[in-house]
């Protein structure tokens, strides 16, 4: 007389573990990855002077790694997640590779997948009129964009026709690589990349967010076919030159395959660090010495850590496989009230532009310096005027939050300050937290106290949103991914 109690208890703790969405479902997986380096001489971009890049250090790759939740013979939920050797995402390349997918996998919901760029200064251009390329030797980036689109989309159905029932687990380990680039001085100036030998210096302005998260994929056969790996720094080690170079992740991809196989798919994601970067601030005559005396430069060093960091994670998470965990993806499209210009600000670019317009009509040759300047604070003008009738002006951000198991995944399309990522992390329900930023166009999101410090990376030239956004987005995605975690209603 007592089974049949038993039974509905048994049914309601179900569905009160029940993550929103469904139950665990059998998972899914495919991988690929596609050599996106050009053909031809190309513009780089990252600097505000123009680069030619004539010779090719290291191939720059797209890498791609496409997820499917089955239950009872049927999907339920996917996610196709692409990292790119590339400075950002512009809109326009996102809806390119878009397009060009839909075309080949036809009703495939395309918004069901997101780019993001690993920051690299060294990989093509990608906005038609952020510099003046010249027209003649140098491949053009309307070119660029559409063989970059076709390329994608290709990789993307290769690895969306390649899945296979698969298992994943998720590991966490540790290696400093990023440093906070932004000095803060005894007036409470800041200054990216200021002295810190000097009397005045205080201290360094934010946290430094040295995890490395990761995600490992078998295929059924128990071969390993794809790691995430997640650093909270941008790939600007070698930023300065002008060739095409991946930076540290180049090496990073290199040596994870020589231990793990050549068929291993490297996805490597830029967690938020938009006041960090490789470049040490200080003690660098020690890290230098600890370096020759490995033999290293400092893009194999940042990749002996990082690889170790990612050989620990595995080796403590090998054997604790998944493979019936719950995929949700959701997508969301966010609206931030943008940073507003100041009448101060506004005639400080205005005074800009004119000034670089001038230089650049009395000699032609210095719009290879100036041009992206001028470009710079002519955004800023914009903004300003079309303030005037439009006061509370918004920005638009496609949101993307990816439960897989125990763990969630939530992009930006920021150069994100670290304190917003940390934010996230705390408040989030997931028993690991991977921020991804740069799945968008970019801009800097500084926290209010960078905007007090000031410099480049915290004026409002340097970024679309403020603190205000970086509030609004921080709540949305910590709600969706708590929602994620919520306990199923109990339907009467």
């Amino acid at each position: 007389m007592f089974r049949k109690p038993l039974v509905m208890v048994g049914f309601l703790v179900i569905l009160l573990l029940s993550p929103p969405g469904g139950s665990a479902a059998e998972l899914w997986v495919g991988t690929a990855v596609v050599d996106i380096t050009p053909a031809e001489p190309v513009a780089v971009s990252g600097q505000f002077h123009l680069r030619i890049a004539k010779t090719v250090e290291t191939p720059v790759t797209a890498n791609v790694i496409a997820l499917e939740s089955r239950g009872d013979g049927l999907p339920r939920d996917v996610a196709i997640m692409v990292s790119c050797d590339l400075l950002y995402i512009p809109s326009e390349v996102l809806e390119l590779v878009r397009k060009a997918v839909r075309e080949r996998l036809g009703d495939f919901d395309t918004r069901k997948l997101f780019l993001s760029g690993t920051h690299t200064h060294t990989a093509p251009v990608l906005l038609l009129d952020k510099y003046p390329i010249p027209r003649e030797g140098v491949m053009q980036v309307k070119q660029y964009r559409s063989d970059l689109a076709e390329l994608v989309a290709d990789a993307i159905v290769q690895a969306w026709n390649s899945r296979t029932a698969a298992s994943v687990t998720w590991g966490l380990s540790h290696a400093v690589v990023a440093y906070n680039r932004r000095a803060v001085y005894a007036d409470g100036s800041a200054q990216m990349y200021g002295k810190t030998d000097v009397a005045a210096f205080r201290n360094l302005e934010g946290y430094e967010d040295h995890d490395v998260n990761t995600l490992f994929f078998w295929n059924d056969s128990g071969e390993l076919t794809g790691a995430v790996v997640n650093v909270s720094c941008p790939a600007q080690e070698v930023e300065s030159r002008s060739t095409v170079n991946a930076d540290f992740w180049h090496p990073v991809r290199e040596a994870l395959r020589k231990r793990y196989g050549e068929q291993l798919c490297v996805l490597g994601w830029t967690g938020a660090s938009g006041d960090q970067s490789p470049h040490l601030m200080y003690r660098k005559a020690a890290d230098e010495r600890m370096r020759k005396l490995r033999g290293l430069n400092r893009l194999d060093e940042i990749a002996r850590r990082i690889t170790r960091a990612v050989d620990d994670a595995y080796e403590t998470v090998k054997n604790d496989r998944h493979a019936d965990v719950p995929l949700i993806h959701k997508v969301e499209t966010v609206h931030l009230p943008m940073r507003l210009v100041t009448e101060a600000e506004y005639a400080e670019a205005k005074a800009a532009v004119e000034k670089a317009a001038a230089q650049i009509e009395q000699n032609p040759e210095a719009a290879a310096r100036e041009y992206r300047r001028m470009k710079w604070y002519e955004t800023t003008v914009k903004r300003f005027d079309k303030q005037r009738t439009d006061p509370e002006p918004t920005y638009e951000m496609e949101l993307h939050v990816v439960r897989i198991g125990d763990a969630a995944i939530a992009t930006n399309s920021f150069e994100l300050f670290g304190d917003y990522g940390i934010r996230i992390k705390a408040r989030s329900k997931a028993v690991q937290t991977f921020v991804v930023q740069l799945a968008g166009p970019g801009t800097y999101l500084p926290t209010e106290k960078a905007i007090r410090g000031g410099h480049y990376s915290a004026v409002v030239h340097s970024s679309l949103v403020g603190p205000e956004g970086g509030d609004v987005l921080v709540n949305r995605t910590v709600g969706i991914i708590n929602s994620l975690w919520t306990k199923s209603s109990i339907v009467p």
